[in-house]
């Protein structure tokens, strides 16, 4: 009988050989409920799950699926849409969670993981964040959640402690390589100080802790400063040539030099010492990888980013074109001097990245505050309804 390698028939699968796990960036009752969160585990090696408030709002609004949920709780006397929201969402993600428990026993409490983000408008409010955060990981109740942190300046301090008292966490909207080793620091100290608890002495490697480094939206902002410049009458051929060479490549650039930076710090002596007392390594997680440009390959910040203790959360769409027709080779260790050469010609033509990805996290924070706000109005819009 032949034998039949699955990784060359699901490009999806392949990408586990190549150590970087896949997670899918959608959650919703009916994606649990239906049995396809379990087909996509078991088919596709689906590692885990994260979600935002975009994502429940869509899940909410676009279905019938909570209705017989909300007159429950409508029965309860309840009305409030935060709480009723967070009873919607922790049952989903506990639900998700144990789907994945099988995955997380399996890896060592690698993979498996569900995200559930804090409120956005706690963005820059450190102990109402640290406060949120325990709330729900003790009201979901599972080992297999992470908690999503934005990585604002009020963010880090709240990282820092949650970890400290061996609360996972995902750390979410890191555009730049700075405010990505501010959190990789942010993660070794609360490790540090896990360790010396009676509880961390036992269980340092039950931490895990992602640093979710946002790719496309990067691209998004900065081709469109390139294509600006590129419609000047007064540039020369030259000029043309350079602005057209960096179109859709300072994304990955920067997530290639970001994962330069990542391989660096577990070479380093203090994190050698925590991984000695078994720590797992915070792993770089490569978020809005769906592509926004119809230019550039559906695939693009999947197939460009594939390499070793990484993650790539999905959206669907991504993750049904990629196990279609994406390839699955080693590359985000490659041509890292060309990312550092692209980086150095972005500043020599005047663009600031620095700009750029401060511009990125002030807008994701507005996005999903306006996504929570709507979140929340569907909620108490279908609770009427109930």
């Amino acid at each position: 009988m032949e034998i039949v390698d699955v990784e060359t028939l699901n490009p999806l699968r392949a990408l586990n050989a190549h150590g970087q796990s896949i997670w899918l960036d959608s959650i919703s009752r009916h994606l649990i409920g239906s049995g396809e969160l379990q087909q996509l585990v078991a088919a596709d090696g689906l590692r885990g799950v994260t979600s935002n408030p975009a994502i429940f709002e869509q899940a909410i609004r676009g279905s019938t699926d909570y209705t017989a949920a909300l007159e429950a709780l409508q029965s309860t006397g309840n009305q409030d849409p935060k709480s009723l929201y967070e009873r919607l969402a922790i049952a989903d993600v506990r639900d998700a969670a144990d789907v994945l428990q099988p995955v997380y026993d399996e890896t060592a409490r690698r993979d498996g993981y569900v995200s559930l983000e804090v409120s956005p408008h706690l963005a820059h409010k450190t102990d109402e964040t640290i406060q949120e955060a325990r709330r729900l990981w003790d009201a979901v109740g599972r080992p297999n959640l992470m908690i999503k942190v934005p990585a604002t300046p009020s963010g880090i301090p709240a990282i820092r402690q949650l970890i400290g008292e061996g609360i996972n966490v995902n750390v979410t909207l890191l555009f730049s390589i700075d405010a990505y080793e501010a959190v990789a620091d942010a993660y070794m100290s609360g490790l540090e100080t896990y360790m010396a608890s009676a509880a961390g002495r036992e269980r340092l490697g039950h931490v895990s802790s992602v640093a979710s480094f946002f790719v496309s939206r990067i691209d998004t902002v900065v081709d469109a400063q390139l294509r600006q410049r590129l419609a000047e009458p007064e540039i020369d051929r030259y000029q043309r040539r350079v602005l057209e060479a960096l179109l859709g490549t300072v994304a990955v650039a920067n997530a290639k030099l970001a994962y330069a930076s990542y391989e660096q710090m577990i070479a380093a002596p203090r994190w050698v010492r925590l991984a000695e007392r078994g720590a797992q390594t915070q792993r770089l997680l490569w978020a809005s990888t769906g592509t926004k440009d119809p230019a550039y390959s559906d695939v693009k910040y999947v197939a460009e980013l594939i390499g070793p203790d990484t993650v790539n959360t999905v959206p669907p769409a991504t993750l049904n074109a990629f196990r279609d027709h994406g390839t699955a080779h080693a590359t985000l260790a490659t041509k890292v001097d060309e990312a550092r050469h692209i980086m150095e010609t972005l500043g020599n033509i005047g663009i600031s990245l620095e700009g750029v990805t401060d511009k990125l996290l002030d807008d994701g924070l507005r996005l999903f505050s306006e996504a929570f706000d709507r979140l929340l109005a569907a909620v108490e819009a279908n609770t009427r309804r109930a």
